[in-house]
């Protein structure tokens, strides 16, 4: 047989026609299945169609007389920055160009189970890298057979040789800059994903407590209009409004997504508090507590956002700015006291909108046990608020312009580093430096640098909160620096590839980012 006669045999024609809407694609289901035929169904990324796969399909098609093929659609692929290496259109094309595949349709999911009870098909196929339930980071293999049984199907699992979409890109497709590519071809020679997974998995143990400032994010979307005609004013058309929860509310909430116990102390304002919004935004791991600030709002943060190209036009700030009274301090102070103790890390968010007062800043220094903190230079403070502030800590982040503000220098980041080391006492610090990656050092002189981990940059509001979240639970356990930038930079990519604090982290999303980097 001839390369071409191989080539359509297992290339169809007409592959266009055998991509369906989901809705669709359950019609024809149930009226094939009427007809008496068996339907066979995988689902998956399937990023760059290899021998594994193409092996595990016909194997699938084997359980069958059709296979209905789902995939992954491109904003729920989790798999870690540049991924997928292929958009959905260009994925489900080249699946309905084999032959043996009979249709294709995007999933617009996060995972497959409510897909299963939607297409009902009757055996429900996986590769023999998931029969083993533990072995799946998400732990959706599980729900996804109860999902088949529920239906009355049932589950098959494939036993092929296996390949790695993941391993394939890392070592052919060059997501990332060749020095981001030489440092984590070294990473993987000094560890291995159990080596980092470990961390993660441990850090679910961890009671840890978040004290900062509540701020509501608003993006306003406009369409710009143009100059009006008689002032000299940007005129804009009004598109939509989103709020979301932000400062040391989405903390706790990236936190709560490693973390199994998290509490956060937070300060709303006694007016236009929006406290029933801050509640319905947290996690259900996270238990609030609440101080007030006395004929104040909670702080507001309006954005107003061009609808075209996401560029910022204005910031607003809608906040008290004089300082906080006595009691507004003492309630917050008490609180610390009482509670602060009982925590293994405690994380603190100092935005510099008044709530970190110093009788409250000489509480968290005194009585947390690991104590970490980030101090925000920002329009709202005038880049007034430096980490000496604090006389001590067990572990700092900051972004690299608030080390230069501390420093009152631009010089290199070791010099920098120094200078930080010997203002104040505290033995770990990280320093993020956005599409340059991160530092971490030590006072013992350790130096580790770490390179971005990003794919596209949607927005950088809320990436140095996610980042200190993660690295947080990282160190606190003295995990190696590298490890520490690994992770931190995995989640501060994640961040960055949606508007603000749309959505936190997760270890399931954490995990798969993880070990797809890692093979």
């Amino acid at each position: 047989m001839s390369q071409a006669d191989v080539f359509h045999d297992e290339f169809g024609e007409h592959s266009e026609s055998k991509v369906k809407p989901i809705a669709e694609l359950a019609q024809l289901i149930a009226k094939h299945k009427r007809r008496g035929l068996k339907v066979a169904h995988c689902h998956g990324v399937f990023d760059v169609i290899h021998p594994g796969h193409i092996r595990h399909l016909k194997s699938a098609k084997a359980e069958g007389d059709l296979l209905v093929v789902t995939i992954t659609g491109d904003k729920f692929v989790d798999k870690g920055p540049g991924r997928p290496a292929f958009n959905e259109q260009l994925r489900s094309e080249a699946l309905a160009a084999l032959s043996y595949v009979d249709y294709v349709a995007i999933n617009r999911a996060p995972n497959a189970i409510d897909l299963i009870h939607a297409l009902k098909p009757d055996v429900y196929v996986k590769g023999g890298d998931y029969i083993r339930p533990e072995d799946d980071p998400t732990g959706k293999i599980q729900d996804e057979e109860q999902a088949i049984l529920s239906i009355g199907g049932r589950m098959h699992f494939t036993d092929e040789i296996t390949f790695s979409s993941s391993n394939l890109i890392n070592s052919h497709f060059g997501i990332f800059a060749p020095e981001t590519e030489a440092w984590l071809r070294k990473f993987r020679r000094a560890h291995t994903s159990k080596d980092v997974l470990r961390y993660l998995e441990s850090a679910a143990g961890i009671k840890a407590l978040v004290i900062g400032e509540s701020i509501i994010d608003e993006y306003v979307f406009c369409h710009s209009l143009g100059k009006a005609t008689k002032d000299p004013v940007l005129a804009t058309l009004y598109r939509s409004t989103e709020s979301q929860a932000g400062g040391a509310i989405a903390i706790a909430n990236h936190l709560a997504g490693v973390v199994s116990q998290v509490s956060l102390l937070a300060q709303i304002g006694e007016i236009d508090g929006r406290e029933e919004f801050i509640r319905r935004q947290l996690r259900p791991n996270v238990t609030p507590y609440f101080t007030y600030r006395t004929n104040a709002p909670t702080i507001h943060k309006r954005r107003f956002i061009d609808h075209h190209t996401g560029a910022r036009m204005l910031e607003l700030y809608i906040m008290e700015d004089a300082p906080p009274i006595d009691s507004d301090i003492k309630c917050v102070v008490d609180r610390i006291n009482d509670i602060a103790r009982k925590f293994d890390l405690v994380v603190v968010a100092d935005y510099g909108h008044g709530m970190m007062a110093q009788p409250v800043i000489e509480a968290v220094t005194q009585t947390a046990r690991f104590l970490s903190v980030n101090t925000q230079c920002n329009a709202g403070n005038h880049g007034f608020n430096t980490i000496s502030k604090y006389q001590r800590a067990d572990y700092v982040c900051l972004a690299g312009h608030e080390l230069e503000l501390e420093a009152r220098i631009h010089a290199p980041i070791q010099e920098l580093a120094d200078v930080l080391v010997g203002r104040i006492c505290c033995p770990n610090f990280t320093i993020t430096r956005g599409k340059a990656g991160s530092v971490h050092f030590d006072s013992k002189g350790n130096f580790v640098e770490v390179p971005a981990l990003a794919g596209e940059v949607v927005d950088r509001v809320g990436a140095g909160d996610t980042v200190l979240a993660a690295t947080s639970a990282m160190v606190v356990q003295g995990a190696p620096w590298d490890i520490v930038g690994f992770v931190g930079n995995i989640a501060g990519g994640q961040a960055v590839a949606q508007l603000g604090n749309r959505q936190a982290v997760n270890s399931v999303s954490l995990v798969k980012a993880i070990i797809a980097l890692m093979q």
